[in-house]
């Protein structure tokens, strides 16, 4: 791995993406002593980049669904680099090439002004109330503005239409860790 990590959340995550694009077997860590601060119940992304910090996989969940931040960091760095839709499945050759970091996130709490959004500090979830729903975590360098983050969430979830009547509208934020 190119860049080392620093936290407990993606040495695990990086541990699970070298085992599993190596086909090694990670059967051990589902029977391994969790670590107490991954216990917690708590959602998660896992994402990949490239050294020119070009996006190479993120996967994650924004409400948790496993027991554990463990298990939910192991299986989304799992589907991070094998199973993003937007890229083939990670090759050996790249793991030199990219550096990991996993997103914690606190529960979303549904919003029903913009005036409440801040792509800075808040990541944002938008949903039709049927089957259509987009996610973009906080912080992103390349998203500056409200509008801005409403966009490509909307783009992301599918809803095409220009104003949000009827959409439910949820802020989260998220811890970094590399």
């Amino acid at each position: 791995m190119s860049l080392k990590p620093k936290s407990i959340y993606t040495k695990l995550a990086l541990k699970v993406i070298d085992a599993t694009v190596k086909n090694r077997d990670i059967s051990y860590l589902y029977k391994a002593e969790i670590p107490e601060n991954l216990l917690s119940k708590q959602a998660c992304f896992v994402t990949l980049h490239l050294l020119d910090s070009s996006l190479r996989g993120c996967i994650g969940t924004i409400e948790p669904v496993r027991e554990s931040l463990y298990f939910e960091i192991i299986e989304n760095a799992i589907a991070a680099c094998t199973r993003d839709s937007r890229f083939s499945p990670l090759s050996v050759s790249e793991l030199d090439d990219i550096e990991v970091s996993v997103d914690v996130l606190s529960l979303p709490v549904e919003i029903n002004d913009v005036s409440e959004l801040n792509p800075a500090k808040y990541g944002l979830i938008i949903s039709d109330g049927s089957f259509r729903k987009g996610v973009l975590l906080p912080a992103l360098p390349s998203v500056k503005t409200v509008k801005e983050q409403i966009r490509i969430v909307k783009q992301k979830a599918g809803i095409f239409q220009d104003n949000l009547y009827g959409l439910k509208m949820y802020r989260f934020t998220a811890t970094r860790y590399y």
